[in-house]
């Protein structure tokens, strides 16, 4: 069931205990990374059947953040571990059932285009064609070669949920591409017990789409990063900071600079290491506040939010307390499904602060004035 090497890898020193949201929830040794791989052990020996409870509720109960593997001495791959681990207990029947019903739609590619027409939008020139117009920001060079192509990944919420993401990408990006066609790139599959899908359709999608990937989902990124290579995908922030993007205005809230904080993206910076560059670009056009525990899961965690709905509660609620001391405008996502979660969390306390993905935070400073659309709020995207 397991890469032996990986389960070897753990020496159960317990660094990954204070790093872990499910063991600060709980203080089980079961519910930490080092508790889990002691189940994953038992399971591989048959100490456990696989019918387990114990198994059942902890491989569910996992954030797969991978906060673990960042304080790990050892360099064990948690979330290598963790995907064998669902591969095993989630097959089949055993699978969740909005899980199952998630990977049958976006394995779909038509089923995805139903969502609306967010292709056409992105592209925004006629005939579906890139529209090369210059943005106002300072022109900057392209992070990659100029006969690198560089496309533009549709992630397959963000296109439904929100397209004016990938417009905001065009208004910020004018280079980039727009591929038709796309799929999924797979991870949901990865994370939901069938990475060997997961692994094709991440594969299949680097097929679809020439040159250097672009992606604003942080989850999507090191995914992708994995099965294409760590040189064909860029996450949007690292793409400008590479380009050496410099916006034209700032965002403004009743006539002064919006405060703004930042949400990580738990793969993006577990995953990728990629932290700085976002921190940077809303320093650029706002006053940049740091969120205590910016880094640790907001809770989203891809169908998580969805499949254990009070424990991802429960996980969102103190960061929620700290936003609301910070007093900030914005709250700047790098990751749809965080933007959801925050976005959701924010309306539910009526905070006056406004949920936002990081492309549509820099276009709003790239508008004549640099204005935002007023005061933000309550949470709303």
């Amino acid at each position: 069931m397991f890469d032996k090497s990986l389960l070897d890898r753990c020496i159960s020193c317990g660094f990954c205990l204070p790093a872990c949201p499910t063991y600060a929830l709980t203080g089980e040794e079961t519910s930490s990374p080092r508790g889990r791989i002691t189940l994953m052990r038992a399971l591989e020996t048959g100490q456990l059947p696989p019918d387990d409870p114990t198994l059942a509720e902890e491989s569910s109960f996992c954030l797969g953040c991978r906060a673990c593997e960042t304080v790990c001495p050892a360099g064990v791959e948690y979330g290598s571990l963790l995907e064998q681990w669902r591969d095993h207990q989630w097959s089949g029947r055993d699978r969740p059932w909005i899980a199952r019903l998630l990977m049958f739609v976006v394995s779909r590619p038509a089923l995805l285009r139903l969502q609306g027409l967010v292709r056409r939008h992105a592209r925004g020139g006629p005939g579906g064609g890139p529209d090369r117009a210059g943005r106002p920001g300072a022109a900057a060079e392209p992070a990659t070669a100029p006969d690198q192509p560089v496309s533009l990944m549709l992630g397959c919420v963000e296109r439904g949920l929100y397209p004016k993401v990938s417009r905001a990408v065009r208004e910020l990006c004018p280079e980039v591409s727009v591929p038709s066609g796309q799929g999924c790139c797979g991870a949901l599959h990865a994370h939901n017990g069938d990475s060997v899908t997961g692994a094709a359709m991440a594969r299949a999608l680097g097929e679809k789409l020439p040159g250097t990937v672009l992606t604003t989902a942080g989850g999507c990124a090191a995914h992708l990063a994995h099965h294409l290579g760590r040189d064909r995908v860029r996450e949007l922030s690292e793409y400008l900071g590479e380009a050496g993007y410099a916006p034209a205005g700032q965002v403004t809230v009743d006539g002064r600079r919006a405060r703004a904080t930042l949400q990580d993206s738990c793969h993006l910076r577990n995953g990728l290491g990629v932290a700085r560059p976002p921190r940077e670009l809303i320093a650029a056009v706002a006053d940049y506040v740091e969120l205590p525990g910016a880094d640790r899961c907001c809770g989203a965690a891809g169908t998580y939010a969805m499949l254990r709905p009070e424990d991802s509660r429960a996980v969102l609620d103190p960061k929620l307390d700290d936003i609301g001391r910070l007093d900030v405008d914005y709250v700047v996502t790098v990751n749809p499904g965080c933007l959801r979660q925050v976005q959701q969390g924010l309306r539910r306390r009526r905070s006056r602060a406004r949920a936002i993905h990081l492309a549509e935070f820099l276009a709003l400073a790239e508008r004549p004035g640099g204005l935002s659309d007023g005061r933000p709020g309550p949470g709303e995207g």
